[in-house]
């Protein structure tokens, strides 16, 4: 019984991205144009995410940084909120904890550079709220959500980009962001570096 359901977690895993290769090709490859043109153009990428999501903006800020799966000149990416020493300063101060996000894109963030918000429903106060401070910094927004895209998807302009993963289920969700910011990483190191076999 426990190695079916183990199975049945990678059919259904497999299935929804498989499903989502055709739809999710297009505003992939948008944010990768969008990231791309960030990059050369003297910006800088700020990640970000809400509860578990959060780790995910992390982990993708420090592949741009690292590298993904070859060699190449480090890329300018930030992680929000993955300073202790920030979020231990705001979690004390009336009110400052729910802006966290918010407040950091204002400091660091300038028309040049790119905000990637990434939520599971789409509906979470932090990241509405950063993609507003992007807006009023004439940031480009990307997003990666789920479900319907939730509010987020709502506060979108023209020239955002919403990648939004057509499951409800969060572990599903979760996954196929993963496959979303490794596309983003190889589709930017692609256009800067060239085809590589895969």
């Amino acid at each position: 019984m426990l190695e079916q359901r183990i199975q049945q977690h990678f059919i259904d895993s497999a299935d929804l991205k498989y499903q989502s290769a055709q739809s999710l090709s297009a505003p992939i490859s948008a944010a990768v144009q969008a990231l791309l043109a960030c990059i050369t153009g003297g910006g800088k990428i700020l990640a970000c995410g809400a509860g578990v999501s959060a780790s995910q903006a992390q982990m993708f800020a420090s592949l741009c940084v690292s590298g993904f799966e070859r060699d190449r000149p480090e890329l300018a990416a930030v992680a929000l909120s993955a300073d202790s020493g920030f979020l231990a300063s705001v979690s004390g101060a009336a009110g400052l904890s729910t802006h966290y996000l918010a407040r950091q894109v204002r400091a660091l963030g300038q028309a040049s550079d790119v905000l990637l918000a990434i939520s599971i429903t789409g509906n979470d106060h932090s990241l509405l709220e950063a993609v507003e401070a992007a807006h009023e910094r004439d940031m480009m927004v990307v997003v990666l959500t789920g479900h319907t895209g939730g509010a987020l998807a709502a506060r979108m302009r023209e020239t955002d980009v919403l990648i939004c993963v057509p499951h409800e289920r969060p572990a599903r969700v979760r996954e196929t962001h993963d496959l979303v910011l490794n596309c983003l990483c190889d589709g930017v190191d692609t256009q800067l570096l060239g085809e590589q076999e895969m």
